[in-house]
């Protein structure tokens, strides 16, 4: 095979990433020895994997978790990613998609979501544990046929690379889980998607150019700080010059909403309900500004905006119901901190730092649309601080050239195997531990969910196949409009195994 520079470049530069990935170690080990002896050490464990009976096969599945169905985004960039000859691995497309013959594992942490909260609650340890199950479940051969089963079975298969499609886990806990690796004495690369993210929006600035970068991502991943860090260090790494600014927005309640998350939206809500979450007027962290009101533009058809009067600037109570009203409620926030910040630059790129948010790109386009072309007063509100086209930047196609990098140099691509036989796999709570407390609709009460304490190593949940029994049917239609190829993969898993529940067709919109 000629040797590629591209790949060699991508090459260096993951090396350079695995490098520094060692620096949060040090703060957590101590809490996470536990969960580490659990799966390396202790043979009576659910979680204990015979790491020195491991298979090294080329045709091994490709491991990818988040904490819920976000992640799919960039398995659906994995799946399309068309950059080389998949003969001579040389650079340029062959209109064969590069992982074609990659079988594909994929996990949503679904029961534990949203990831994004748990630092808010102070549980970023209990987060990284759950992160260190996920990559566990990956490693392992064991899953549940279904909810209600009582035991185990095996059988799926073990993975030869590991992707965390989560931006908050791969802030957390991405060390963490290189740890495990490193320990486990296996040779198996841990791919995040902060590192890929970063590289990508400086491809939109020239090496002297000024401007500015919106984060948009979880509260948990913002707070982390791991966007803003890796960035600035990416542009000091890669030589460039210019003044580029970092405004960060933590989308509270956007996964939440995309997920259906019952705290942030309702499909069935007519009114203001106790149980709401989200911005409202007297949310302390998150609230709706009564001055912005004819910014936000929100749409409150359909009960979209739940109002306690009639009218909209009238409302008493307001409570956010859509995906597009939380995306124009963060769009306004982070375009305020600009008009707000003296010196501020023209936003030029907009990194979509949760896996969750490439599902609402439309909306997210609409809506900077809206923003930029917005008046009051006969002046234009945001145009100063907007480029006339800002580009969003979603980290998942530079997910796929560091996989294919790694796979590439390591001689790892599958020979013989086929995207097709890819699974899909979900954790849902495990109403057989008496300790697991959940509301009516079966999902952990959110009291429960960030109540936990780190080292109690516990099956919270169960990892069963993914079915219509546990992915909602809102769900189901935005994967089949957005992610077309992937939801085709999800169906034809579901639909030819004898332990799910089949999915539905829905109505495939390219």
């Amino acid at each position: 095979m000629k040797a590629n520079p591209v790949v060699a470049i991508i090459a260096v530069a993951y090396v350079l990433v695995s490098c520094t990935s060692g620096e949060k170690r040090a703060d957590t080990a101590t809490s996470l020895d536990p969960m580490i002896h659990a799966i390396l050490e202790d043979t009576t464990s659910f979680y204990y994997v015979d790491v020195h009976d491991y298979p090294t096969d080329e045709t091994l599945p490709i491991g990818i978790f988040d904490s819920g169905t976000g992640g799919l985004t960039v398995m659906d960039a994995l799946v399309r990613y068309d950059a080389y000859d998949n003969e001579s691995q040389l650079t340029g497309g062959d209109g064969h998609p590069d992982f074609s013959k990659e079988q594909f594992i994929y996990l949503a942490d679904q029961a534990n979501m949203p990831y994004g909260n748990y630092y808010s609650e102070r549980k970023s340890d209990l987060l990284v544990e759950h992160v260190l199950k996920d990559a566990q479940f990956l490693l392992s051969e064991k899953y549940y046929p279904d909810a209600s089963a009582v035991n185990f079975v095996t059988g799926k298969q073990r993975v030869k690379a590991i992707v965390i499609a989560c931006n908050t886990a791969t802030a957390y806990a991405k060390e963490d889980v290189e740890a495990l690796i490193q320990e486990s004495g296996l040779d198996i690369p841990v791919i995040g998607v902060i590192d890929a993210g970063a590289r990508g929006v400086l491809d939109v600035f020239e090496k002297d150019e000024d401007g500015a970068i919106g984060v948009f991502a979880t509260v948990g991943t913002i707070a982390s700080k791991g966007y803003e860090r890796t960035i600035m260090e990416w542009k000091d790494r890669l030589g460039y010059r210019g003044d580029i600014q970092i405004y960060n927005q933590g989308g509270y309640g956007v996964a939440e909403a995309v997920d259906r998350e019952p705290g942030f939206i309702s499909s069935v809500a007519d009114q203001p309900r106790e149980d709401y979450l989200g911005p409202s007027f007297n949310h302390g962290q998150y609230p709706i500004e009564k001055a912005l009101m004819d910014s936000y533009r929100f749409d409150f058809s359909g009960n979209k905006m739940l109002c306690g009067s009639r009218g909209g600037e009238d409302c008493n109570v307001l409570q956010i119901n859509s995906a597009d009203n939380y995306i124009r409620y963060h769009l306004v926030s982070l375009l305020e901190q600009l008009r707000t910040t003296a010196g501020a630059h023209p936003l030029k790129a907009l990194v979509l730092g949760c896996t969750h948010y490439p599902y609402l790109t439309g909306d997210i386009r609409r809506t900077l649309d809206e923003l930029y072309a917005y008046q009051r007063d006969g002046e234009y509100v945001y145009r100063h601080v907007m480029a006339p086209e800002i580009q969003l930047i979603d980290p998942a196609e530079n997910v796929a050239a560091e996989l294919h990098s790694y796979l590439a140099q390591n001689a790892q691509f599958n020979p013989s195997g086929s995207v097709d036989s890819s699974e899909f796999y979900i954790a849902v709570p495990n109403m057989h531990n008496n300790e697991v407390q959940t509301d009516g609709k079966g999902h952990f009460t959110y009291a429960y969910k960030y109540g936990r304490n780190v080292g109690e190593i516990q099956e919270y949940v169960k990892v069963v196949p993914f079915s219509k029994a546990n992915i909602p049917a809102e769900t189901l239609g935005r994967m089949g409009e957005q992610i077309p190829e992937t939801f085709g993969l999800i169906r034809t898993f579901s639909n030819t195994s004898d332990k799910t529940v089949a999915l539905p067709a829905v109505n495939r919109i390219r």
